[in-house]
């Protein structure tokens, strides 16, 4: 699932504060035994997923939040709350880079990033250039993000069938080369 030297590009980051704790959790997954889950989310399930990927991809993912209006606006500010992408090989995650690591392929700076089309194109060009082709790419609110990712019990959830729904229901995109012939990642 993880390969022993996984790599972090930029620790520096301002997105990495928001990374740090699914790191741990994956990590807590990946030594732990087969049978153990965290929010619905199981070993097998990730590898079963991990090993159906490209020999060589990047998996990324875009969350943003809605910021309260300042005094005089109608309107929040959307940002960036988490940003980045995975190196993966043979099943493996191999690095992590945040979107301000792919800066140096023409990303402009987080601060800049809305979310829509033309920045989530942006952002999967970067992580092609620095990386590898994009399998999958997960652009999404925060709300959406907390839900699949910390709702569900301590046992398997299906978190496929959840993304898919959401969505069906627009609360998310999901792009990339793998995105055109969805699998369901169950179990076998």
């Amino acid at each position: 699932m993880i390969t022993e030297t996984l790599q972090v590009i930029d620790v520096e980051s301002s997105l990495w504060p928001a990374l740090r704790p699914l790191i741990d959790a994956a990590l807590r997954l990946e030594n732990n035994d087969r049978d153990d889950a965290w929010h619905g989310w199981d070993k097998h399930t990730i590898e079963t997923f991990l090993q159906l990927l490209p020999e060589k991809c990047s998996l990324v993912v875009g969350v943003w939040e809605l910021l309260p209006p300042v005094e005089g606006e109608v309107f929040g500010e959307e940002r960036l709350a988490l940003g980045c992408a995975c190196e993966v090989l043979a099943g493996e995650i191999q690095a992590i880079y945040s979107f301000e690591a792919l800066a140096e392929a023409g990303l402009k700076p987080v601060a800049q990033l809305e979310p829509g089309l033309s920045d989530a194109l942006e952002i999967m060009r970067a992580a092609k250039k620095i990386i590898a082709p994009v399998a999958w790419a997960l652009f999404t609110d925060r709300d959406t993000w907390n839900e699949w990712v910390y709702d569900g019990d301590e046992r398997q959830a299906d978190k496929a069938q959840q993304l898919a729904a959401f969505a069906r229901q627009g609360r998310c995109v999901l792009l990339g080369s793998q995105a055109g012939h969805a699998h369901h990642y169950g179990s076998d």
